[in-house]
Order: C-alpha cells, then sequence, then structure tokens
C-alpha cells in the first residue's frame, strides 16, 4: 500500500492503480485502497468509475471527512450537484472549518442557481482561510451574477494579486469590468486571459463582446471566429459572430449564424413545439399553409412580420401566432388569412417557420429588405375612441417612450431614464403624449409634473390602443423598442434615438435604417451619452415646430 501511495504522490497514476487494484483483489472492504484509488480514477478523468469506488468507500467508513469531499468534487464534474451538496454537508458535519470543502459547497450551489447560498459559503471559506484562492475567485463569479459587479471585481483583483497570470481571474475580471460598461479595460482582460490560455474560448467570445461594445464589430467577428475554431459547436459564440455581421450588412452570413440562437445559453429552442416541417426556403410554399411564428420580443414580431404578405404573394395561405398584446395590430397585415395569440387553438397548416427566420429562408440582402411601408394600420374603431382626447391638444403632437423591457439583456444600453427627456419636455408648441406602458420608479411623479405631457399609458389595453394613439401623433421619438418598430411598420414620422453600440436592424452609421426607410436615427457619439443626443433632438425638435 506503501508504495501505491508513494506512486500515486509522484504523479505515475497507472502504476498507483494496478497496486491499488492488487490491494482490493485481496481485501475488497479495505477503505484506504478503495478511496485512492477512486481518487485516482477521478483524477484521470473516468467519474463513472470514481463514484462507484468513492460511494463503496464512504459506506465502509463514513466518519472520513476527505472521502466526502472528493466523492462530493465526482458528483459535481458528473453535475450530479444535489447530491454533491448531500456529501459535502456530511464531510462539514465532521470538518466544520474546512475551507476547501465550504468553497465547493458553494461550487454546487452555484451549479444549483442558489447564488446567494453559494456566496455565504465562499463567505465562511474566506473567513476559514482569507488567501484561498479558488473561493475568492468563486465568490467574484456570484457576486457578478448577483449584480455586484464591483464587488466581483475585487475578489478577481484579490486572485491576481496571489497568482499574477491566473486566466480565470482575468477572464472573469473581463465579465465583470463589461457589466460595468468598461469595455476598454474588458478588452485589456480578456486579452491577458488569451496571453495565459490562448485556448480559452470563453475568453475569445467575451473579447468579441467587448470589441461589439466598441463598434469594432470586424474585430469582434475575427474573435469570435477563434473561439468557433477552438469549439465548432459554440453556439453563443455563432450568434454573436450573426449580430455583428448584421450590423455590418453582411446578411447572407449573418442570418447563416443568426439560426445559432436556438443553442445559445438561456435560449429554449420552442420550434419543437410545432408539428409539421419547419420550412427554411428549401421549396416553393404555393398551395401550402404555413404558420409563422412569435419568438422574440414584441419588436422583432413587428419588423419580420412584413414578410407574411410576401409569402402570401408567392402562393402560400399564411398564418401567423404571436403575442397576445400584438394579435390586434398584426390582424391589419394584407394578405394574411388569420392571427391568433399564443396559446390559442391553431387551424391546421402544413409548415412552420420562426419569424427571425423569414430573412434567411428569403434570401435577404441590405438592399432588398422589405420595405413597403406602412404595413400595418390603425383600428377605425380605435382611433375614433382616441380622437376626442388628442385632437383637442395644442401644438404639434408628439408621442414619446424611453424604455423598452427591463428583462431585455441590452436594456441598460438601450433605454434612457425619463430626466434625460426633461430639456426635450420644456419646448413650447408641443403636447407631449407619453405612450411608455411599463414605468420605472418615479417616473409617475415625474410626469404628473409636466404640464405639457398627458400620459396615456394606463389606458393602453394592447397594441392596437397605441396604434391608433401614434396615427394621430405628428411625431413619435423613442428608444430601440416595441413603439418605435410601431410606428415605423404604420409609416409614422419617427426618430429613434439609438445607443453607440446599436442593435444590428439600426446598421452602424447614418441616419438611415433600411427597415424603416422614414426614421430619423439620432446616434450617441460615444458610450453612456445621451445628453449630445438628446440635444441633437432638441434642435432638430425647433425646425420640425417652426416648419
Amino acid at each position: 500500500m506503501q508504495d501505491a501511495v508513494a506512486l500515486h504522490r509522484q504523479g505515475k497514476l497507472r502504476d498507483a492503480e494496478k497496486l491499488y487494484a492488487r490491494v482490493l483483489k485481496a481485501a475488497p472492504q479495505n477503505f484506504d485502497a478503495l478511496h485512492l484509488l477512486g481518487l485516482c480514477k477521478a483524477q484521470s478523468g473516468q467519474m463513472g468509475e470514481a463514484y462507484r469506488l468513492l460511494a463503496s468507500a464512504v459506506k465502509i467508513n463514513a466518519q472520513a471527512p476527505d472521502a466526502w469531499i472528493n466523492l462530493a468534487n465526482v458528483l459535481h464534474a458528473l453535475k450530479r450537484d444535489e447530491e454533491s451538496l448531500g456529501a459535502l454537508d456530511k464531510a462539514l458535519a465532521l470538518r466544520p472549518d474546512d475551507a476547501g470543502a465550504l468553497s465547493n459547497r458553494g461550487n454546487a450551489l452555484l451549479a444549483l442557481g442558489r447564488t446567494q447560498e453559494a456566496l455565504a459559503s465562499f463567505d465562511r471559506a474566506l473567513a476559514v482561510n482569507p488567501r484561498h484562492g479558488d473561493a475568492l475567485l468563486n465568490r467574484g463569479t456570484a457576486r457578478a451574477a448577483l449584480g455586484q459587479a464591483t464587488d466581483a471585481l475585487a475578489d478577481f483583483d484579490a486572485v491576481l494579486a496571489m497568482a499574477p497570470g491566473h486566466p480565470g481571474a482575468f477572464y472573469n475580471r473581463g465579465n465583470a469590468l463589461l457589466d460595468l460598461s468598461r469595455q476598454t479595460d474588458a478588452l485589456a482582460a480578456f486579452d491577458a486571459a488569451l496571453r495565459a490560455a490562448p485556448g480559452h474560448v470563453g475568453a475569445w467570445n467575451n473579447r468579441g463582446r467587448a470589441l461589439q461594445a466598441l463598434n469594432r464589430h470586424r474585430e469582434a467577428v475575427d474573435s469570435f471566429d477563434k473561439a468557433i475554431a477552438l469549439q465548432k459547436d459554440y453556439a453563443d459564440a455563432h450568434f454573436n459572430a450573426a449580430l455583428s455581421l448584421l450590423t455590418l450588412g453582411d446578411y447572407a452570413r449573418g442570418f447563416t449564424e443568426y439560426e445559432w440562437r436556438w443553442r445559445r445559453s438561456g435560449m429554449a429552442d420552442s420550434r419543437r413545439n410545432y408539428r409539421g416541417s419547419l420550412w427554411l426556403g428549401e421549396y416553393p410554399l404555393a398551395r401550402k399553409t404555413i404558420l409563422l411564428h412569435a419568438e422574440q420580443g414584441l419588436g422583432d414580431t413587428i419588423q419580420f412580420a412584413r414578410y407574411a404578405p410576401q409569402l402570401a404573394r408567392m402562393g402560400a395561405t399564411v398564418i401567423l401566432e404571436v403575442q397576445p398584446a400584438l394579435k390586434g395590430v398584426l390582424g391589419t397585415l394584407p394578405d394574411v388569412a388569420s392571427v391568433h395569440a399564443r396559446g390559442d387553438t391553431l387551424p391546421a397548416y402544413d409548415v412552420h417557420c420562426p419569424l427571425g427566420s423569414l430573412p434567411l429562408a428569403l434570401k435577404t440582402k441590405l438592399e432588398t429588405v422589405p420595405s413597403d411601408i406602412p404595413y400595418l394600420k390603425a383600428d377605425e374603431a380605435r382611433a375614433g375612441k382616441w380622437l376626442a382626447s388628442i385632437e383637442p391638444l395644442p401644438g404639434k403632437r408628439l408621442a414619446f417612450a424611453w424604455a423598452g423591457n427591463p428583462a431585455h439583456v441590452n436594456d441598460r444600453n438601450r433605454s434612457v431614464a425619463l430626466k434625460t427627456f426633461e430639456p426635450l419636455l420644456a419646448r413650447d408648441g408641443v403636447s407631449f403624449i407619453s405612450v411608455q406602458r411599463d414605468l420605472r420608479t418615479g417616473d409617475d411623479e415625474f410626469l404628473a409634473r409636466q404640464s405639457n405631457v398627458k400620459n396615456v399609458a394606463g389606458e393602453l389595453a394592447d397594441f392596437s390602443d397605441t396604434a391608433a394613439v401614434l396615427i394621430q401623433c405628428d411625431l413619435v421619438i423613442a428608444v430601440d423598442t416595441a413603439v418605435a418598430h410601431l410606428a415605423g411598420a404604420l409609416g409614422r414620422p419617427l426618430w429613434v434615438l439609438v445607443p453607440f453600440s446599436p442593435d444590428w436592424r439600426w446598421t452602424l452609421q447614418g441616419e438611415r435604417s433600411p427597415w424603416y426607410p422614414q426614421a430619423r436615427l439620432f446616434r450617441q457619439p460615444a458610450p453612456s451619452d445621451w445628453g449630445s443626443v438628446i440635444a441633437a433632438v432638441r434642435d432638430a425638435l425647433s425646425q420640425f415646430v417652426a416648419g
């Protein structure tokens, strides 16, 4: 046995395994041989065999904390984290101040999505050993997941102070800096991670994200391609590459890569909920019924619904399934057989296609974007209902919306604090109409203090009401949200406030987008600089009112 342990310590795992196996052949219930052979198997990546041996070991001796810890590590590797947590709790009952076990317990809790509990476990580990590198690193990960990016950054910096070339610390430091909108610093952190570990696919991917935020999209595509070269099926890198390619106007490759969205982190493949064949343009649709179904946000649904009449002109019978709030307004699309709210019983159909896949299916290029504007109309009865309250408003009537869905991954970049609009709202000769349905803290009170703002959001039952309001306004000003898409689809005069790093559909530069040619784009000259945008809009508004 001593010879086996010596070989094990020297890293000669196969030789050690042979000696441990020899011991077990003579004494099958030998705890030390079971435990150490299980550890050998885990170190050589044979997790199934490691589990069998370590589980047998703790049955023989349940008072050995190291065996419970090693079993927990194997269970964690096998993604059996509830069981891993139980094994670690048994180890800690025997040795409460084991910093390694406390750190591993935090890892299991992180994997289970119990982030606040994980943070508490890492705190306990660091109270025992303030220089426990893994606990520091993973506490930073937990803090970042809880939105505590500044505290997370401090943890990653502490790891780097102890281990200056640590690739994981650089990588996570870059992620925290991205969360803090410090893109240039994040880029430097990812570059440092890649100098230490050139094969770190996550660092290549997130380096690309930092470059995207800096509007360096060609370099971003190169970075995503490096990640894909290392891991062919890395869906996040494929999808992120799609966003940069589409922003650059490369729709051929961009929409092909866009199909990876179904496999990216956190995305469920809703296409599996539909019977029949998925159609992506492989054959003509004449005399077939196609179901087009919404799959992303409200704005995306409005944008891509423009393709439905085109399919009808190709001989297809087109039915739509959309978010309930859009059912009414999308019912005004020409040549569509029927529109259904998500969850309604659907009529029979032959094939189906997600709305976001239509540009690929129809081989859309930048110069062939369907721009038959308007393609939506307001319901006449709804418009009549709103006429009485909007027509008497003095001066130019201007509808505005300043924020999107707060749960959107890019909300911080695209939404504007309402108070930022104050210089516009002070403009004489304009009646402002707030169509912002989701108000943030303090927005109600702010709007109530503005004498020339009529807040109708509480009266908007759905987007048919919103459309009825917008068609009675002389101008719509909105950030990148569903209101902007609706105004664009209705053909209304539209000004869109675009962040420095724009969503791909607004393109990278210029005042126009091929998707809504009548819209005028006001772009941030630098990240987070909404003040300059509002100043430009204020000047343009003065000309608009005078004109």
